[in-house]
Formats: structure tokens, sequence, C-alpha cells
């Protein structure tokens, strides 16, 4: 994550905070597991700012209801450059890993494009190569 752009993201808490609530920023996927395990990346917080890469794909579990019979749901996202999150898939229910282990490598496998950073003014831009140390010429 070191050459990464990173963003400040308000990470989504799904469930309830009394059940297990996880997020993590998947990495890579073992397609011969169909569990949450199949999911490799770091853990990050839940339902606070989190500083992460543009572009990762973000994975947030949570569960409600009660201890016995608690209600899964699953959602994966792609991080934004100006913080915000896309809804890329959702799960619920016991199956959810296997349900969203497919979506998860499509979004890993579009990390090739360059990220739109159309947004950010030119003047900004500039000035974070220079902070970089890379000479800026105006056109």
């Amino acid at each position: 994550m070191g050459d990464m752009v990173m963003v400040a993201v308000d990470v989504p808490l799904v469930g309830d905070e009394r059940h297990k609530n996880w997020a993590k920023v998947v990495e890579s996927v073992d397609d011969t597991r169909a569990s949450g395990w199949a999911f490799q990346g770091p853990f990050v917080a839940t339902g606070g700012i989190q500083d992460l890469p543009m572009g990762a794909t973000l994975l947030v579990y949570g569960e409600r209801g009660s201890r016995a019979n608690p209600q899964i749901t699953a959602r994966v996202y792609t991080v934004n450059p100006d913080s915000t999150l896309s809804l890329e898939a959702e799960a619920k229910g016991k199956a959810w890993a296997r349900t969203l282990r497919d979506p998860v490598e499509r979004c890993l496998g579009a990390d090739s494009r360059a990220p739109d950073l159309s947004f950010i003014s030119d003047e900004l831009l500039a000035l974070e190569l220079k902070s970089r140390g890379w000479k800026v010429e105006q056109p």
C-alpha cells in the first residue's frame, strides 16, 4: 500500500454492533474456498473513517438478529477517488462468501484502468507533483 493514493473513507457498519462485523481490503481471492477465508487482505475497522487505497475493493460483513439465528449481510464496494464508496454487490445468508467471490474477482480485475482524476483541479495536481519532487511547467 506504500505507493497507492490513499483516501479517507467512512467504512459502513453492516449489521448490529453487538454481533460480528468486520471489513477487509481485498487484495486477492482464493477460488478454491467458498468461505470468508477466500478473501485475502488486511482488515480495517468499521463504523468510522479509515484511510484506504483509491480503487480498492472493500468487503464489509455484518450480522443482526439473535445470536442463535444471525442474519448475515455482506457487501462489496469500490473505493472512489472522491472518498465515496460504490456498491458493487450484496449477499445475504450463509452462502454469502461464495455468492460474492465472482463479483470480487471482477472488481479486482478492473484495477488495470487508470483512475479518474478529472475532478481534481490542475493547481492541486501540480502542487502534489511538486511535493513529490517533480518539475511542473505550465503549458
